[in-house]
């Protein structure tokens, strides 16, 4: 049970375990003994991904249950994992779509190698960062898991396909006991689980695909965790903070601050539960603003790139409205309580 009320990036009112990363990892399980018994698929590079992902988890899941494993030992555990895929499932990015970069990469395999080890840690802390509501980051993550099911499938890449498709029957599971109860967290094994996974199936994709799938595709799915940890970290060198301080100013939370205004001032457990899980409705919208051009671009590299750009100032336009108490109107959701009645009444 995670009994810490407080704290800048505590919303739940209640104890809950955080523990929601075991039952994910079981239901990753399952898939892959029913692909191995039932129909017969190739499970080897399932069975790599999942071995490989096993330092990050365990890194994860002691934080989970001791609350004693620093930021930086996880990154590192992420790292590791990282080292571990591109060794047993040759997950190396070898080109980022930008030529003298491509041709630095191909010359210094260890630079690539580096770059992806790099690339894949990055990935986990971001899905992290954004696991902050009820149903947010699974939400988000299954958004970007049919993502890449579906240009899995269109380059007849089975594997692939089934890791993803897996990935998402077991956050499906985790999801209905998360959103939008809270009755369970994913916690930091749950997290970093999932971003490893995301990151190794997006290296894997253009790896595999060279010329195919763009390098960009991956990077337009994830660009909202990824941009949202490079802003925090930017946004808090800034203030002249610590870039791994936790504080109150991340996107996901001005939303459920300025946004959602559901019985603002109540104590009421309800009514707490009820904002906190209004709030990933919101986050999945934004996601969905680059995962759907990524989706339908995911081979013309010019326009993933663009559409980079155009979330990019998308998300600074709304977070810079939103802190300066001016977003749009029709953006906030009001809800208060009649004092006279004692009823709540939506102006």
């Amino acid at each position: 049970m995670d009994s810490d009320l407080s704290g800048p990036q505590k919303f739940h009112v209640r104890p809950t375990p955080r523990v929601g990363g075991v039952p994910v990892l079981a239901g990753l399980l399952a898939a892959l003994i029913m692909g191995w018994l039932r129909i017969g698929e190739d499970v080897a590079l399932f069975v790599a991904l999942l071995l490989a992902g096993l330092p990050v988890f365990l890194a994860g899941l002691v934080e989970d249950l001791t609350k004693r494993v620093r930021p930086l030992y996880r990154l590192i555990f992420a790292f590791a994992s990282a080292g571990l895929a591109a060794w047993w499932g040759g997950a190396i990015l070898s080109s980022l779509g930008v030529p003298r970069v491509d041709t630095v990469l191909a010359a210094v395999p260890a630079l690539a190698v580096l770059l992806t080890i790099f690339a894949v840690g990055g990935v986990c802390h971001a899905t992290n960062i954004i696991d902050g509501y009820n149903g947010l980051m699974g939400g988000v993550a299954i958004a970007i898991l049919a993502a890449l099911a579906y240009v899995s499938f269109a380059v007849g890449d089975m594997p692939l396909l089934v890791i993803a498709v897996s990935m998402v029957g077991a956050l499906f599971g985790f999801l209905l006991w998360n959103f939008p109860k809270g009755l369970i967290f994913a916690g930091d094994a749950g997290a970093y689980l999932v971003g490893f996974l995301l990151a190794e199936i997006s290296v894997l994709l253009v790896g595999r695909h060279p010329g195919v799938v763009s390098p960009w595709f991956p990077m337009l799915l994830m660009i909202y965790p990824v941009f949202e940890t490079l802003f925090s970290i930017y946004r808090r060198k800034k203030r002249q903070a610590a870039a791994g301080l936790p504080d109150s100013m991340h996107f996901h939370q001005m939303v459920y601050k300025r946004l959602v205004r559901w019985m603002v001032g109540s104590r009421e457990a309800k009514y707490l539960v009820r904002r906190n899980s209004l709030t990933a409705p919101y986050l999945w919208g934004v996601a969905l603003f680059s995962i759907m051009p990524a989706v339908l671009f995911w081979r013309v590299q010019w326009l993933l790139q663009l559409c980079c750009v155009l979330f990019i100032l998308l998300y600074l336009w709304l977070y810079r409205r939103i802190v300066q108490f001016r977003s749009p109107r029709w953006l906030v959701l009001h809800r208060r309580e009649d004092v006279s009645s004692g009823e709540s009444v939506k102006p």
